[in-house]
């Protein structure tokens, strides 16, 4: 018996991802998406588009990073060999699959990226299979959910490198696996309940309240608190992290995602003034690209509020230079991804990634809560 096994998807999700093959879903106004939204979206995409080169990976050996560019088209409704940007996909995509080593790991970087590059692009094939059911993408990222169960430590975490061990590294690891295996829910693939479990009670116990309480320790629920990195250095990275890795495994109910999601309210609220024409992205790429996924994710006042602030920044931020084609339509990374075109590619690909989420193109924004899951894992 697999790990992972493919199955039937639900058919209730069926008319929604062909839906999404035809048309965008209707955003909930203009708050949402808006002319200058559209076309701060269609100059960055041109901008990937226009500088990706032969090899399809953005002269980066980052699978992850070359899978964020994937994202930015496939959130857009771009599909692979179709289209505008059709062979834009197709190579990028082509460009992971055969650079997807033997065992199912997706990096061919420095060691100490392994887990990085391969949790978040493991999640972007999970969204492309969902999209597209291509063989090739499917038999990748089944090799690539097997290694994500395999290495996942005694205490239900990761390390930054491809190997089990008693205790995981951190959250920031733990998210990219957790939205790697709920991609492949989406997408049709069966996922270990054991996995889920155990990686739940490592999120959770990443929480620390004010008053010192950790984990489930019932104290940890009075006061303020957050999520942090690894038991300390609370982030807003990190508040987002968690809120993303409890509602990819449906714990939408879990009282850490209010606080947490107090705790993203106020950093946006807090964002310095918008540098225009700067490229530079509101807090740094990693940080948005959880931030934005946590508050479309709760939705409700969260994403009403917060959204047309991440929105109005990116667009007053977007790099305008007409007579710099090398420039022209990206964002820059501000923090992680320093120099070159690859600190453009991790900017630009969130970037767009951020303004095309009110289209729900993807499986992953059009599901919405997996009540089936909760039910599997004996949570009514």
């Amino acid at each position: 018996m697999t790990l992972f096994s493919p199955y039937l998807r639900v058919l209730l999700m069926f008319p929604a991802f062909l839906l999404a093959l035809a048309a965008p879903v209707l955003a909930q106004g203009d708050w949402e998406t808006n002319a200058e939204s559209e076309l701060a979206l269609e100059r960055g995409l041109a901008w990937l588009a226009r500088t990706q080169g032969t090899q399809g990976n953005w002269e980066s050996n980052d699978l992850g990073l070359v899978s964020l560019g994937v994202l930015a088209f496939l959130s857009a409704g771009h599909m692979p060999g179709r289209g505008k940007y059709g062979d834009n996909v197709d190579r990028a995509l082509q460009y992971i699959v055969k650079n997807a080593k033997p065992s199912g790991l997706l990096n061919i970087a420095d060691a100490q990226r392994d887990l990085y590059n391969h949790g978040l692009t493991a999640f972007v094939l999970g969204q492309a299979y969902g999209m597209t059911e291509d063989p090739a993408v499917g038999k990748t990222l089944d090799k690539a959910l097997k290694l994500i169960a395999n290495t996942q430590c005694d205490d239900g975490g990761w390390d930054y490198r491809s190997r089990r061990q008693v205790h995981g590294h951190d959250l920031s690891l733990a998210v990219m696996q957790a939205k790697a295996l709920r991609s492949a829910v989406d997408s049709g693939f069966e996922v270990r309940n054991d996995v889920i479990k155990l990686a739940i009670q490592s999120v959770r116990d990443h929480y620390k309240a004010d008053n010192g309480a950790r984990g489930l320790d019932e104290r940890a629920k009075e006061g303020g608190g957050q999520f942090t990195y690894d038991g300390h250095r609370p982030t807003a990275a990190m508040a987002a992290c968690g809120v993303v890795c409890l509602q990819e495994f449906g714990q939408y109910d879990d009282w850490r995602i209010a606080k947490n999601l107090d705790v993203l309210s106020k950093e946006i609220s807090r964002l310095p003034p918008v540098k225009k024409g700067s490229g530079e992205v509101p807090f740094d790429a990693y940080t948005l690209y959880y931030v934005g996924q946590a508050i479309y994710q709760a939705g409700g006042d969260p994403w009403r509020q917060n959204y047309p602030v991440l929105r109005k920044y990116l667009i007053e931020a977007q790099i305008r230079k007409p007579e710099s084609p090398a420039e022209d339509g990206a964002w820059r990374d501000t923090r992680w991804v320093r120099g070159g075109k690859p600190e453009l590619l991790y900017g630009t690909s969130v970037g767009c990634f951020l303004l095309a989420i009110p289209n729900r193109y993807l499986p992953i924004l059009q599901e919405g809560k997996i009540e089936g899951l909760r039910e599997k894992l004996g949570q009514k």
